[in-house]
């Protein structure tokens, strides 16, 4: 009968057997979930930098809150307050998101827990003899590697938190963007039935005045024209509101009797004034996720260097005691040794490659920062842009083309001027209406943009999706 322990060992981590096997006494037995679910970050970012509740809905009775929470808040009209918490209460998407915090937790818990042995068991016999070897294994390599494992795991995880964290901002503001479009189509629409009716009474007028002679032909087809391409420009507004109302549906996540929830019949007013910010890059590269999350991740690769620099000779040393027994002989002890010769692969080829990730990536957090400094600056010149035009609709063209449409009533209930510079008139005004209530959606828009580039950027998405700063091997460290 023979009884071996076969143990695996890193080479060149040997003078470190002793201190990894203390913390692993002490790691081994954390090796649990965390109350949270590090779904901390989120919460907090949602908290302070929305003034929102975000929630991750892990059981029935969660499920059903935030449901009846929505029903309560689609009650009333929307506001786009409301519009971005029932997104991030109800939005499948997001809450897929969240699934990817308990991913990569397990893989934390998993990362700080031993390996099973393995029992192997052997019975052989012939010419009267009989001989039982039973084997005990353990792959020690991964006992050895387990506190550069479970910090590589644990940065993971942090980035998982940072992950969901722009998830949340990126529905919040993609969610809030899309109850202005819905808000201003609507609006539009609204109007342009206003300016449909309009047109067709003037239609109307100057047939009547053709007929008894008042109107030239030109005059009547230049009405039936308008009247023409205002029904053109209604059926546009009616699919642009159409398209828009489902967008924002769908960013809020609404089915069934939800989706005929209730929107303001015009856009909010424009602000008193624009926000001024001292030091806008420096507070976007302070705050904004994507960059932490950049930077999380480049030292995760650093982690992983070094990994791959302690285990570039192994591949295994194996040893461990061993005890035979014979029938009819003593027990025989002593031990077992095998290791791997590096003649044929040194490990080199495997730092190499982890070196040139570390700088890839390096290089690519340089850029990141280069990118969000521009970003902000564009999105909030833009920001100001649209602010500064829209009020120049507000304080200037609107109120000067309502002067001029008073003055032109004035001279025609005087008989100074007739229907016809009346109607053109009025047409003008439908131009100048219709421009504000462009402006306003547009600075509604960027001002969702500007808060946008200041926390996250609105690439990050695909960045993360496409693995640039992914960290190499699907999570591989370098350990055999």
């Amino acid at each position: 009968m023979r009884l071996m322990v076969k143990l695996t060992f890193a080479a060149g981590t040997a003078g470190r057997v002793t201190a990894a096997g203390v913390m692993l006494l002490t790691v081994a037995g954390c090796a649990t979930f965390s109350e949270d679910g590090g779904f901390t970050v989120a919460e907090t970012v949602a908290s302070e930098q929305l003034g929102q509740q975000a929630v991750w809905l892990r059981d029935d009775s969660e499920r059903s809150e935030a449901s009846a929470k929505v029903s309560r808040l689609l009650d009333a009209e929307l506001t786009p307050e409301t519009a971005v918490q029932v997104a991030l209460l109800n939005n499948p998407g997001l809450q897929a998101a969240y699934a990817e915090l308990g991913i990569s937790e397990a893989d934390l818990v998993q990362a700080g827990r031993l390996p099973n042995p393995g029992f192997s068991y052997e019975s052989t016999s012939g010419g009267g003899a009989r001989e039982i070897e039973r084997g005990l294994e353990f792959g020690v390599i991964s006992f050895l590697t387990m506190p550069f494992r479970l910090e590589i795991e644990q940065r993971r995880f942090e980035a998982a938190k940072l992950r969901a964290a722009g998830d949340t901002v990126d529905l919040a503001m993609e969610s809030r963007k899309a109850y202005f479009q819905a808000v201003a189509a609507r609006q539009t629409l609204s109007y342009m039935r206003e300016v449909l009716d309009a047109a067709a009474a003037s239609r109307d007028l100057m047939a009547r005045m053709r007929r008894v002679g008042n109107a030239s032909r030109l005059e009547l087809a230049r009405e039936q024209l308008f009247h023409a391409e205002v029904t053109v420009a209604l059926g546009r507004a009616s699919g642009a509101a159409l398209s828009s109302r489902e967008a924002l549906i769908r960013a809020l996540g609404l089915w069934g009797a939800q989706i005929d929830f209730k929107l303001p019949e015009r856009l909010p007013d424009l602000p008193d004034a624009p926000t001024e910010i001292r030091d806008l890059e420096q507070k976007a590269l302070a705050q904004r996720l994507d960059l932490q999350l950049a930077r999380h991740e480049l030292d995760s690769l650093s982690k992983n260097l070094g990994l791959a620099r302690a285990t570039r000779f192994v591949n295994v040393l194996e040893a461990g005691p061993v005890q035979v027994r014979d029938r009819g002989e003593p027990i025989r002890d002593g031990y077992h040794v095998m290791f791997e010769i590096p003649i044929f692969d040194w490990g080199d080829a495997k730092v190499a490659k982890a070196e040139l990730l570390y700088e890839q990536a390096r290089e690519r957090f340089r850029e990141a920062a280069i990118g969000a400094r521009s970003e902000v600056r564009l999105a909030y010149q833009r920001y100001r842009t649209a602010y500064d035009l829209a009020r120049h609709y507000r304080d200037e063209l609107v109120p000067l083309r309502r002067q001029i449409s008073d003055e032109q009533l004035l001279l025609y209930n005087g008989m100074l001027v007739g229907v016809f510079e009346l109607i053109a008139d009025a047409q003008q005004q439908v131009l100048t209406v219709n421009g504000f209530m462009e402006a306003l959606r547009d600075f509604w828009i960027a001002d969702a943009n500007f808060q946008h580039a200041m926390l996250n950027s609105a690439s990050a998405g695909a960045m993360r999706a496409a693995g640039t700063l992914a960290l190499p091997g699907g999570g591989d460290t370098g350990g055999h």
